[in-house]
């Protein structure tokens, strides 16, 4: 890994500034010159596709995780596909889902051609409830129609999901269990990082994620060395090593050099950024006490916070009185997949009754490594002022 930089130290100015609800643009301008400079490597070598930043980003992947292999993908989505695709899943594979989550995890089973199993989730950490997935993957065995195949444990909020109990119950199936780390890249649990809880990891670089570039990208993490030789196949259209002749079904799943350039400059500050964010988040949850509902976090791990979100009762009242104050929040997510038009034929009969409350619920606050004790500040008093 290259050595850390510290970031931008907070400023009286920056206190009295407009509050974002994520920040892009401090970092842009702190790494903007380390940035350009990659970026005129690679307008130099001509490598704008498969370059030395790819090689030299998944290596620096790999390490901050503790995984053996990484792979730089087009998309959070496209990882999700590939994994799945790397696993050969059929239409009669049941791959179990978390249904408050966002749809990208749904599209990417149906999109590599397997199905979908909606499971509930817990009402204070948000991630899959182990009870509920148990029960879903013995009525899929009782029925007899699909074969349990895969589960897809999703890190809502940053928080990683129930890995222990998760792992305990796929063994026990004979499954397989891939995680969705798209908002929870740079956790961890029970002293490993995420990327490395489980049998294979997703990831999204998405500009607004804790480790994010400027477009989409994703990544791909495994100790497995024959699914990582499958997904590097896969992400190049299914080719061989030379690249030449196909040897299975593939996509253009690749991360091109310039996106791994910006995401290698952002790694010289992902562990500060890390560090700031588990301040904040500190900060909120002393600040805001009981006034709301939070994200229960449980003992071991470590929540990555790529969202802050809180539960309230009037919640459109809420948003309504922080937006006064100059407070912005947002809405992740506003239904569960099971009631999305797209994905209504996989509702479970009954619903998913903690899914839908939370939908009417939870309420996201501003959260990035920038803002400021005296933001943050605001934020609660604004908070507090609209629920009490």
């Amino acid at each position: 890994m290259p050595e850390a930089k510290s970031i931008e130290p907070r400023t009286a100015s920056a206190d009295a500034g407009s509050i974002r609800f994520f920040d892009l643009e401090t970092p842009k301008k702190m790494l903007r010159a380390g940035i350009e400079k990659r970026w005129q490597k690679i307008l130099d070598h001509g490598a704008f596709i498969g370059g030395p930043e790819v090689g030299e980003l998944e290596v620096q992947l790999a390490s901050w995780a503790g995984t053996t292999h990484a792979l730089a993908v087009a998309s959070g989505t496209d990882a999700l596909v590939i994994a799945l695709m790397g696993e050969d899943v059929k239409a009669n594979d049941a791959i179990f889902i978390p249904g408050f989550t966002y749809n990208a995890t749904a599209n990417a089973v149906l999109v590599a051609g397997a199905t979908p199993v909606f499971v509930d989730v817990d009402a204070h950490t948000c991630n899959i409830d182990v009870g509920h997935l148990e029960a879903q993957i013995d009525a899929v065995w009782k029925e007899g129609q699909l074969r349990p195949r895969m589960i897809i444990a999703v890190d809502l909020y940053g928080l990683p999901a129930d890995y222990e109990a998760i792992n305990r119950i796929a063994k026990a199936h004979g499954m397989l269990v891939l995680a969705d780390a798209a908002q929870s890249f740079g956790g961890a649990q029970g002293g490993r990082r995420i990327g490395a809880l489980t049998d294979m990891s997703a990831t999204s670089f998405y500009p607004s994620k804790t480790l994010g570039c400027y477009g989409d990208g994703g990544a791909m993490l495994t100790d497995d060395a024959a699914r990582f030789e499958r997904w590097s196949s896969i992400r190049w259209h299914g080719t061989d090593a030379a690249k030449k002749e196909s040897i299975r079904v593939g996509v253009n799943g690749r991360l091109d050099s310039m996106q791994c350039a910006v995401l290698l400059s952002k790694l010289t500050v992902f562990a500060d950024e890390m560090k700031a964010r588990e301040r904040i988040a500190q900060r909120y949850r002393l600040g805001l006490g009981n006034a709301v509902e939070m994200q229960h976090v449980p003992a071991g791990s470590q929540n990555a916070w790529g969202l802050f979100t809180v539960m309230v009762d009037n919640r459109a009242e809420v948003m309504k009185k922080l937006q006064d104050q100059g407070v912005p929040s947002s809405i992740y997510y506003y239904k569960p997949l099971h009631q999305h038009m797209a994905f209504a034929a996989y509702a479970p009969k009954g619903g998913l009754p903690v899914c839908e409350r939370l939908a009417e619920r939870v309420l996201s606050l501003p959260m990035h490594p920038y803002l400021t004790d005296a933001q943050v500040d605001r934020v609660v008093a604004a908070v507090k002022g609209a629920v009490l």
